[in-house]
């Protein structure tokens, strides 16, 4: 694997493509357009080592922070950006990849977005075919009445964000994933019990339709007493992939795991 997927920069928010032949991150380190840059990582087959990781280039990166990626079938990219059209602070937008190049980001619209921080997607289609998109925000109306805690939210064929029920809590309860299928959540938060500052939670489901189970802390295994940040799962729920500021390879700083 190549030894660039972590440097002495901060490096996060891992996800594979769907067919996992590509590792996407983020990293502030040298060589980007702006803070945070997204990166990417080829293989040529799951038992082939990590390339080095390529800057995904001016149509996605900006001058602005870009980071949050989370590809989807068909060559598409979700990803969050604060560039100049913003429903308000941080956005996400969506990209796909075509004849050769990344076409012009689009904001995925101020009914998913808000004037608040808007971040974390995950897409995936449910047994029905409709489109859900999962993401986190500190938008009014959350959880907590008067709150400004981060809540997981989700949208149905892009339409109107609803609070995701039985996920939240008057804490940060941010960035989640969701397999393939919609029956399983990996999310990040700092509720009470935990072993650190953020951790990583999951909860199940039996049907798409189902009540989400209660959250449970995936446990000192994973989570230590620094932040473990967005967990992110591979097409078959087997392999998951996180960042954390636990005292790692490459110093203090955010490394991938």
């Amino acid at each position: 694997t190549s030894s660039e997927l972590n440097t002495t920069a901060n490096e996060g928010y891992p996800v594979l493509s769907p067919d996992g032949l590509s590792l996407y991150q983020i990293s502030d380190r040298p060589g980007g357009s702006g803070a945070l840059d997204i990166w990417v990582s080829h293989r040529a087959s799951k038992e082939d080592p990590w390339g080095p990781p390529e800057n995904l280039g001016l149509s996605i990166n900006s001058s602005a922070n870009d980071w949050g990626p989370a590809p989807v079938p068909g060559h598409g990219l979700f990803f969050v950006s604060t560039r100049a059209d913003s429903c308000g602070l941080d956005d996400i937008y969506f990209t796909r990849f075509k004849n050769g190049a990344w076409e012009e980001p689009q904001n995925v619209g101020c009914q998913i977005n808000s004037t608040a921080f808007d971040f974390g997607p995950s897409y995936f289609e449910d047994e029905s075919g409709n489109a859900i998109l999962y993401f986190s925000s500190n938008r009014t109306g959350g959880f907590e009445a008067g709150g400004t805690d981060q809540d997981i939210y989700f949208s149905i064929n892009f339409g109107p964000a609803q609070l995701a029920p039985g996920l939240n809590t008057a804490f940060n309860d941010v960035r989640p994933y969701v397999r393939k299928d919609g029956l399983e959540i990996v999310f990040d938060s700092n509720r009470l019990g935990g072993f650190g500052l953020l951790d990583i939670y999951t909860a199940s489901r039996e049907t798409t339709a189902s009540d989400w189970s209660p959250p449970t802390n995936l446990g000192p295994t994973i989570n230590s007493a620094a932040n473990e940040a967005r967990p992110t799962l591979s097409r078959d729920g087997l392999i998951m992939f996180f960042g954390s500021n636990r005292v790692g390879f490459e110093g203090p700083l955010s490394d991938i795991y």
